[in-house]
């Protein structure tokens, strides 16, 4: 085969071959334009924070199941309730918290002199109550700190890594009408760049919806244990109260009515 045979042989060759493009994942986001790059990076970004967020309510929902168990137990086996108030320095966890607000304000109606007067004792067990739902309502919205982003995560990342597939797949359709070549070598590698958004939008969404329901039944088990601590709180204070009325005996004003004294 004389020289001008091999020529026309090697550019015929040459023509008919396509670009090497890198098919890893690396290669592949190298390889996108500047919106699949920013919606790839943004998606990674949202998963580390997301996994973060996982591992540190992991954590802290394990310390304060604990705590609470503890405080359950010290405050069953206490022999005073004043006692167990003044041990307290400053509340370690909501259930503490709880308990602190609650006698807070019981020292503060008997510093007042209220339950001298018995009208005014059922009115100083319901304001406990509710100051006890105040405190349990401004706990559990420090505990549920961050599960809306989770929420959030899980429900609008896969739409952002559609996006970025659609882009993807509009920008690589473009590039083939260009190139008049709808070879499977020169489709694959713009396809692949499109779904990796996907890809990368799922690897972030299902990590967090999948915390967020297990994160969400974790802490309405906590608050319900909240909720029933408080009420055995109050319905203790209330058979304090019980007590001192049992302690006292009827005793009749100028204008007749009864009234209580201590016997």
């Amino acid at each position: 085969m004389d020289a001008q045979a091999v020529a026309a042989v090697n550019s015929v060759q040459l023509a008919g071959s396509v670009a090497v493009v890198d098919m890893s994942l690396t290669g592949l986001f190298m390889h996108a334009d500047w919106i699949g790059k920013t919606i790839i990076t943004a998606l990674l970004t949202i998963s580390i924070v997301t996994w973060a967020i996982i591992f540190d309510k992991i954590l802290k929902l394990g310390r304060l199941k604990e705590r609470a168990a503890y405080f359950e137990e010290r405050f069953w086996a206490a022999g005073s309730l004043d006692q167990l108030y003044d041990k307290i320095k400053r509340p370690a966890d909501p259930m503490q918290a709880v308990f602190v607000a609650g006698m807070k304000e019981w020292r503060s109606a008997n510093d007042k002199g209220l339950f001298a007067n018995p009208a005014s004792r059922g009115t100083v067990v319901a304001r406990v109550d509710r100051i006890l739902q105040v405190t349990i309502g401004r706990e559990m919205a420090m505990i549920e700190t961050w599960m809306t982003f989770l929420a959030s995560v899980g429900s609008v990342a896969p739409f952002i890594g559609l996006f970025g597939t659609v882009w993807g797949i509009m920008h690589s359709f473009i590039g083939i009408a260009q190139a008049q070549n709808t070879s499977l070598a020169v489709v694959a590698p713009g396809i692949a760049e499109a779904l990796l958004a996907t890809a990368v939008g799922l690897v972030a969404a299902i990590p967090a919806t999948t915390a967020f329901n297990k994160f969400s039944t974790e802490i309405n088990r906590y608050g319900s244990r909240l909720d029933n601590f408080a009420n055995d709180f109050v319905a203790t204070l209330s058979r304090n109260v019980e007590e001192q009325r049992a302690e006292q005996g009827p005793a009749t004003t100028r204008d007749g009515e009864a009234t209580w004294r201590r016997k």
